[in-house]
Formats: C-alpha cells, structure tokens, sequence
C-alpha cells in the first residue's frame, strides 16, 4: 500500500510519454468530479458551463503548473497574464467552490506527478462531496426556474415578488435583465414549489401584473439552461 502511494512518474526532463500519462490522469480526475457534481445536482439544476468547467479545470491547472516549473521568471509573468484577462465566476450556489477547489487540488496532484495518491485524492474527495450532497443536503422538494417578462415603465417587482410567494415554499431571484434595447426586462426566478401548484393560477395572476407578455416556467430546472439563449 505504501508503494502505491509513492508511485509517482518523473516530469524533469519532461518526455512525451511522461506528459501524455500526467495530462491523462488530470483528465480522469476531472471527469470524477464532474460527474460526482451532475449526480448530486441533477435534481436541483445547474448550469452546464460549470460542469464543463469541473471538468477540464484540473487538465489545464496541470497544464499551467508544468510551463510554469521552477522558473520564476515564468511564474511572474503567468501572473501577469492573468491580471489582464479579467475571470469572473458568477456561481448560484456559493456551495460549488467546494468542487472548483477540488478540481484545482487533483489538478496540482497530476502536475507535481503524484498520480496514484492523486487518485485517491479525487476519489475520497469525490465519495466526501456525494455523501454530503446526498444525505446532508438531501431535499424532497421540487424546484423550479420561473423567467417573468415585465413592461419598463411599470415598477411592478413587490407586487410580482408577493404572488410568486403566495404559489411556491421560497423562491430567490437569479437574474435581472433587460431585452429590446431597455424596453422590458426580464425576471429570473428559481423556485420551490409547493405540492398542488395551481400553474394555471399562477400564471393569471402574473399576467394581470406585467401586461400578459411572455411567462416562461421549467420544472426541471436542468433544461432551463435554454431559456438563456
């Protein structure tokens, strides 16, 4: 066991058998994570971007961590590149750092060539974050992505907020738009739906609040992603 752990593949010199191997690796860690996130979020919804993300951020931290090497000349200027490309993650769901942090950690295992104790890196961190999605976090409640379509000049938003509270458990505004060069803008919401949702109701009483435009409601909230273009 302790052999295992200690197998590592040497990258100096770097051959292309050697960096094949480590990039595969980062790979493989990636999609763990990924697919450990689409299981433990499939009911609840996310944003596809992300999963990519997890999934080939560890490919590209391995990817960085071996140009740069010891080479502190490249190291300050990596840092240079990266105060001019401006990177902004905006995450519904302050809980998905766990998993960005966890493809960053496998993603320096596979660059500093630790690959088997990289393995069991992803793998107990992979087990970790599906028991606490599964069991601690776990909800039988049913979620729901709601986009409301309102007129400019009508400054209606309190009176919509209060009939989408009087049809569903919560809800939480997700995005705020405007479309047709500032004409109308469009309401995101994400909700908790209550068990006999009248959607019909709900769907009238917000049509006599923005003017019968377009009302828009994903039940499952992982298809609504469409609803972005």
């Amino acid at each position: 066991m302790l052999n295992l752990i200690k197998w590592t593949v040497a990258l100096e010199p770097l051959t292309i058998g050697s960096l094949l191997l480590v990039l595969c690796f980062s790979t493989v860690f990636g999609l763990i994570i990924s697919i450990v996130y689409h299981f433990t979020h499939r009911k609840i919804g996310y944003d596809r971007s992300l999963l990519f993300t997890l999934m080939i951020m560890p490919l590209v931290v391995t990817i960085i961590v071996i140009l740069v090497s010891n080479n502190l000349a490249r190291a300050f200027s990596l840092a240079g590149v990266f105060t001019l490309v401006r990177f902004r993650l905006a995450m519904n769901d302050s809980s998905d750092l766990a998993y960005i942090l966890a493809s960053v950690g496998t993603g320096l295992s596979a660059a500093l060539g630790y690959l088997s104790l990289g393995l069991m890196i992803t793998t107990f961190l992979a087990v970790v974050l599906f028991v606490l999605s599964t069991f601690l976090f776990k909800s039988n409640d049913r979620f729901a992505k709601l986009i409301v379509t309102m007129p400019e000049h009508l400054n209606l938003k309190d009176k919509l907020n209060k009939t989408i509270e009087k049809h569903t458990k919560s809800f939480k505004v997700e995005k705020f738009r405007t479309s047709d060069f500032g004409t109308l803008y469009k309401i995101t919401y994400r909700l908790v739906l209550e068990e006999n949702l009248d959607e019909k109701k709900l769907f009238d009483e917000i049509r006599l609040i923005n003017g019968n435009l377009d009302i828009q409601l994903y039940e499952d909230y992982q298809i609504s992603q469409d609803a972005k273009n």
